[in-house]
């Protein structure tokens, strides 16, 4: 697709339907069985073959494409479509046996034997060689065939190799990010620990039992090794796109993956689409919240749920079964935070292997009169039904969460200051209130476009670059409320402490300067009381606190909360501070219990934003409440119901229509135990 495209959002025209297809692990004769019961099951997509480069290339001279022709041939002729992998993903045993420089060294710098997944290094020429040239077949091939829809590059990238050829790589990648070795060293502050590099070749990557102690180094290492891969991926795409430019190309991320940088990877998308494996107890903020870091890697562009279990997720503790009806609500979860299709792991059980145990749609014992099977089918019924109505829609979002993969893997590697500061959890934790409340929130790189927002949160953000700061600083200026918490603007981009030290170049927009930070152990709590009203939050009101506590040196900022312990006690823990229109709050602590909760909700009171519910009420506990807009301006709004009863919502003045009954409501409407309803909003 050309770049203006590609910028563009993908729409497919509906809802997408299906899930993994791996024909080439059964008989010919299951195929037909397979493409009726897609169509029973109101099938649209499937994507094929990911796993499938030992299928298709049985040695390095040999393709057998006639098995795919065939599959898709078949697929095509009942309508379903292909999400087409370029089946890169496993790398059969003759290409390791014949070129053992493909497979990865791990971080003990042991060469890993042929077997699993993702076993490739990136840095490999015979990887890159053997690997595009399949893909160039594969393309070439299908280029013009029905049922091609989307290509589906590799799948879930992830390991990381350490090997001499990445070596080599990184060096050469540290040339170019430092433009000399006396750069990086002052770049990385080797000079600490007498760590100076006086040669290239002495720059090694951070293998387990080599150099730990340049936290720098670690950072620009995850750096170039998420870009190390995200090569293999444009090698591929550039190949995709010389021969098939109009159609869209994905590859299925992973939600919150400490490894990748996925902003970075999201630029080379056409549409991002992510793997929800949600644990049985996780609430159904967490999954918000991953869906919603999803959506922002292309600042709030629908994206696709490319795999979910309909039953099982075998690698977890304990094969959970999805109760009746929670399938139904996490993909109706998935849909109302800006997803454009429903899709599965995987199409049929495999009958051996890690993942016979893996959820399927259709069990082994190949019945449609299943539950399982019955509960996607009927899913597939309204999918098909709502048509175009709920697609294109984007997440009507004026409150946003910063979400830096690089600060994140900076307090990964930071020895301090304290082992129970969790970045991920802050973001969390920064996200769950708002989403309780209903409040429409983006979770975001610090470099996008905030033109949008009114209320921004940066949990922890310790990165911080001065364009970033300059993009932050504006936007209050013109009128948005900004928060950071302990731990801001400490570090530039290689982990170099900002002169004057923290909040860096943040200091004028907060109007303060850290003086130090007390790390507490768990015995050792603090709280937050508040001399003046926050928002509905009245004067006297305590906060807990804890983890982190920061003392201050005020320049320009307001006290409006203090410390109530240790000898900081009366000092500054909440600080605000006027600047332009807007104003930026400073917490130079960490809010514990329901701290967090109970300060977001009166800044959400006092900015102006509420829920898309008559008078922005926040929903009752366990509803969640989204609302997505279309391209043409009309508004759904999602109500999904994960708590324990019945609850009843009241809503906005006008008629609202579910999309999947026909029902109308003006005024109030219940929803039951994990219910959905899909609202069209009034057209006024």
């Amino acid at each position: 697709m050309a770049q203006d495209d590609r910028d563009a959002d993908v729409n497919f025209g509906q809802v997408l339907y299906g899930a993994d297809y791996n024909p080439e692990q059964w008989p010919e004769d299951v195929w037909d069985e397979d493409v009726r019961l897609m169509r029973a099951a109101h099938v649209t997509t499937v994507s094929v073959p990911v796993f499938g480069w030992a299928a298709l290339q049985p040695d390095e001279e040999t393709f057998t494409f006639d098995w795919l022709d065939r599959v898709l041939d078949k697929l095509a002729a009942q309508g379903v479509r292909a999400n087409l992998a370029t089946a890169t993903a496993s790398v059969p045993a003759w290409v390791t046996r014949r070129y053992p420089d493909v497979l990865v060294v791990d971080e003990d710098g042991i060469r890993r034997r042929h077997g699993n997944r993702h076993t490739f290094c990136p840095s490999s020429p015979n990887f890159r060689r053997l690997s595009t040239a399949l893909v160039r077949k594969i393309a070439t091939r299908y280029a013009d065939h029905p049922a091609l829809q989307l290509w589906h590059i590799g799948n879930e990238y992830g390991t990381l190799c350490y090997c001499d050829l990445c070596a080599d790589a990184f060096r050469q990648w540290l040339r170019e990010r430092h433009g000399s070795l006396d750069q990086l060293n002052r770049n990385w502050n080797t000079a600490f620990w007498g760590h100076t590099f006086t040669d290239w070749a002495q720059v090694e990557p951070p293998v387990s039992k080599g150099e730990r102690a340049i936290q720098a180094l670690r950072i620009d290492w995850h750096r170039f090794a998420s870009d190390a891969l995200l090569n293999c991926l444009r090698a591929e795409v550039a190949v995709i796109r010389e021969v098939t430019p109009h159609v869209p190309v994905t590859t299925n991320l992973m939600g919150a993956f400490f490894p990748l940088e996925y902003h970075r990877w999201a630029r080379e998308l056409d549409v991002v689409s992510w793997d929800n494996y949600p644990r049985p107890n996780d609430p159904p903020e967490t999954v918000a919240f991953n869906h919603a870091l999803m959506r922002g890697l292309r600042e709030g562009q629908p994206f696709l749920l490319m795999e979910q279990s309909p039953s099982q997720q075998n690698w977890q503790p304990y094969n959970w079964i999805k109760p009746p009806g929670l399938l139904r609500l996490q993909s109706y979860q998935a849909v109302a935070q800006g997803a454009d299709s429903v899709m599965y792991f995987q199409w049929r059980r495999s009958r051996g292997g890690i993942e016979k145990l893996h959820g399927a749609v259709v069990e082994h014992h190949g019945r449609s009169d299943a539950r399982v099977f019955r509960e996607v089918a009927e899913l597939g019924r309204e999918l098909e039904a709502l048509g175009t109505r709920t697609t294109g829609g984007r997440v009507a979002a004026r409150a946003a969460v910063l979400f830096d993969w690089p600060t994140w893997w900076s307090l990964r590697f930071s020895s301090g200051p304290s082992v129970d500061l969790d970045y991920l959890e802050q973001c969390r934790s920064a996200y769950t209130p708002r989403h309780q409340l209903g409040v429409q929130t983006d979770v975001l790189a610090p470099d996008a476009d905030l033109s949008a927002y009114d209320l921004i949160v940066a949990p922890v953000l310790t990165m911080v670059e001065e364009p970033v700061a300059t993009a932050i600083a504006d936007r209050v200026r013109e009128g948005a409320t900004f928060v950071a918490t302990a731990f801001t603007g400490l570090v530039d981009q290689h982990d170099l402490v900002h002169p004057g030290g923290a909040p860096g170049p943040l200091r004028d927009v907060l109007g303060l300067t850290v003086e130090e930070t007390d790390a507490l152990p768990p015995d050792r709590t603090n709280a937050v009381r508040l001399g003046a009203d926050v928002g509905t939050l009245p004067a006297g009101t305590e906060l807990p606190a804890g983890i982190l506590c920061e003392r201050l040196f005020l320049e320009g900022a307001k006290p409006v909360g203090e410390y109530t312990r240790d000898f900081y006690a009366g000092e500054p823990a909440l600080t605000r501070n006027s600047y332009g229109q807007g104003q930026a709050y400073y917490l130079p602590t960490l809010l514990t219990g329901d701290g967090q909760r109970r300060l977001l909700t009166a800044l959400c009171t006092e900015v102006g934003i509420g829920s898309p519910l008559a008078g922005g009420a926040p929903p009752p506990a366990g509803m969640e409440v989204t609302r997505r807009v279309g391209p043409s301006g009309a508004g759904v709004l999602y109500l999904l119901n994960h708590g324990a009863d019945a609850a009843r919502v009241r809503l906005r003045p006008g008629v609202h229509t579910d999309l999947l009954t026909g029902r109308t409501y003006d005024a109030e409407v219940s929803v039951p135990l994990r219910g959905v309803l899909i609202l069209a909003e009034p057209t006024s």
